[in-house]
């Protein structure tokens, strides 16, 4: 009976996103006041009905009702219960119904935190949200219901979870990453709806920057542990690894941070109005293609969900017709969004615009290297498309853009003098390389770009330790005093631009000095790497909640001290007899050792990789800083602004 109330409810929010996407436009086309007012009530009715299927298809999971398709194909009762309810969105179905939820959350956030928005604006973008929802739940109950039953015929237990799966990241990782993902429709619909009224103006970008960088936090916080889950627990030691998967959240990534700081200049300076719309719907259309990859079976990856090419194809005419009718709403509209004013080719709006491209043209690169091989297997050709030449493009996107980003916060609006620019960068930049050379010189050797890199990474961050210097001591009432009257939308950008310097820094010396050691080895052998001795002790029988273990016990020191006590494991899981690696990592701040088990070479002997990465953590740590940046930019006072607007509302309603 609850699938049932769960299936029920699906159908119910597609009826309440069918009326939240179509009474709006009909009450901007006919002026009638009434049918904006539906907006708010039927996005609150949808998220509530889809968090009763939501809250039905976790009770089967937690109950093992294995009469329910999806539960017996991704839960067993031998599944701990935290998993069990992972297990929602462990798969397609689940994963898409927690899409789907947090589009409605996301509504509902849009239509309850209104703020100053006035009501036609706050109705139109609740629109065309409900319009994405329409399809997403069509898609869902027509193609991939997660409540089909497998009645009369149905499993007495079900298959298992994916191993790879059963891990704390998955309760974290999935809902921070779609909240990025789904959170870009916001922005989305805050370009459609501006580009309907014809309202692009500063204030329209103070409204919607505040939600793009929310979705921007989430989704660099998604990718972040993402990275993390995927370096301990898949066993190869490696952070990052081009995957078409993770490209598919990378490229939307880069579209929002571009997207951000357009926003900036459009809400002070009324400029790149026609940009940053074009951004916003690109930035969702990536994050909807993204889904197509997932989903559709026309990749091979180990995060995707194999399934059905008949759902690629709807998910296809989905994407076809959002991104077209989007593109082409913005190529009608576009003549009427060019600024009446300028700015010198020196200026602050220069270097923004210089940053969006070296973006813009990294999202392009990504795309082309997801693509490709597509193509070519469309044309029956095989292509390989690797980190090689990933790398070989963004290592120089990545410097320029760091290199950019100096002069642009130091330039002023509008314009900028030439000479008081370099006079400004005549001390920073021979210092930076002073002491990112001693950096270096105490890192141990790196080659040109990796010196290139940390001095760059200390180019930004002495930049922005001066600049919150000078414009504190700008106000003339001492520098304690001064800090307190910056804004926190200033502190934000700070905080964010030296999170990325940090993770360029922990890229660099991971990339140029890590180390491994592939070796055989039997208990009682040593082996050294890093500096650090890794003595093999014994091997143990261990028995988890649903599998069985071969358990290595390594004693790790260094110059003869005690360092760590290391388990990895080789996993069989019970159920459906899948062997998994577990391994063990000391982490660190500076460095972390790695070690897993490969395959048993003979009754003794095993095969064992150890891996010494050093500022391997300042990936995750600056991605996190980043995030904390966004967190604190959005905090500003200038978005709090509010109106009475309960007065308005019953002033339409009565009209």
């Amino acid at each position: 009976m609850i699938a049932e109330i769960g299936h029920l409810s699906l159908w119910l929010a597609l009826v309440f996103a069918l009326v939240q996407g179509v009474a709006p436009m009909l009450g901007v086309r006919s002026t009638n006041q009434g049918w904006l007012l539906l907006a708010r009530p039927t996005a609150w009715m949808q998220w509530f009905c889809l968090s009763i299927g939501l809250l039905a298809l976790g009770y089967a999971f937690v109950e093992n009702d294995f009469t329910i398709r999806y539960v017996s194909e991704h839960s067993n009762s031998l599944l701990p219960i935290g998993y069990r309810i992972s297990a929602i969105w462990g798969g397609h179905e689940g994963s898409l119904l927690l899409w789907v939820w947090m589009l409605s959350l996301w509504g509902l956030l849009v239509s309850v935190l209104r703020g100053n928005v006035p009501l036609q604006m706050n109705s139109l973008v609740l629109s065309v949200m409900g319009l994405v929802g329409v399809g997403f739940l069509l898609f869902m109950l027509l193609t991939s219901n997660p409540f089909d039953r497998l009645l009369p015929w149905f499993p007495l237990d079900g298959a298992d979870l994916n191993p790879l799966l059963q891990d704390p990241g998955l309760i974290i990782h999935p809902p921070m990453l779609y909240m990025g993902y789904v959170g870009f429709s916001v922005a989305f619909a805050f370009a459609i709806a501006g580009l309907i009224s014809g309202n692009l103006d500063p204030t329209w970008a103070r409204w919607a920057r505040p939600w793009t960088t929310v979705a921007w936090c989430f989704l660099t916080v998604g990718i972040a542990l993402g990275s993390w889950w995927a370096y301990y627990e898949l066993g190869w030691g490696g952070w990052w690894f081009w995957d078409p998967v993770e490209n598919a959240s990378f490229m939307p990534w880069l579209c929002g941070t571009a997207l951000i700081h357009s926003l900036a200049v459009a809400e002070k300076r009324g400029l790149f109005r026609s940009w940053t719309v074009f951004l916003a719907i690109l930035a969702f259309s990536l994050s909807l293609l993204g889904t197509f990859l997932v989903r559709s079976g026309v990749l091979t990856s180990v995060h995707a969900f194999a399934n059905d090419p008949e759902r690629g194809r709807f998910i296809l005419g989905f994407l076809a017709v959002v991104v077209g009718g989007s593109f082409s709403l913005f190529a009608v509209r576009a003549p009427t969004l060019r600024a009446q004013t300028g700015f010198a080719w020196l200026s602050r709006e220069s270097f923004l615009l210089m940053n969006n491209l070296i973006l813009l043209v990294a999202a392009f690169v990504v795309l082309l290297g997801t693509l490709f091989p597509l193509i070519g297997e469309w044309l029956d050709i095989k292509v390989s498309v690797r980190s090689p030449y990933f790398n070989a493009f963004f290592v120089p996107l990545t410097l320029l853009l760091m290199a950019v980003l100096v002069p642009g916060m130091l330039s002023n609006w509008k314009r900028q003098q030439g000479d008081v620019l370099v006079r400004k960068l005549m001390w920073l930049v021979p210092v930076s390389i002073v002491i990112g050379s001693g950096l270096v010189w105490l890192a141990g050797e790196l080659p040109f770009a990796g010196w290139l890199a940390i001095c760059l990474c200390v180019y930004v961050w002495l930049m922005h330790a001066a600049d919150i210097v000078m414009k504190a001591r700008a106000f003339r009432q001492g520098t304690l005093r001064g800090l307190r009257r910056l804004t926190a939308g200033y502190f934000g950008m700070v905080v964010a631009h030296c999170g990325m310097a940090l993770l360029v820094a922990g890229v660099t010396l991971v990339s140029f000095q890590h180390k491994e050691h592939d070796v055989r080895m039997s208990p009682g052998e040593v082996t050294e790497v890093g500096g650090y001795e890794f003595a093999f002790t014994e091997l143990v029988d261990h028995d988890g909640p649903n599998y069985k273990a071969k358990r290595a016990v390594f004693n790790v020191s260094r110059h003869g001290e005690p360092v760590a006590v290391m388990l990895p494991e080789k996993r069989n899981y019970l159920s459906g007899g899948q062997i998994m690696t577990e391994a063990a990592i000391d982490p660190g701040l500076m460095r972390d050792l790695y070690v897993a088990l490969g395959e048993p070479l003979d009754d003794t002997a095993w095969a064992v990789r150890i891996y010494y990465k050093p500022g391997v953590r300042w990936l995750w740590l600056g991605a996190l800083i980043m995030a904390i940046g966004g967190a604190l930019a959005i905090s500003d006072k200038r978005y709090r602004a509010k109106k009475k607007i309960a007065q308005e509302d019953a002033e339409h309603a009565t009209a």
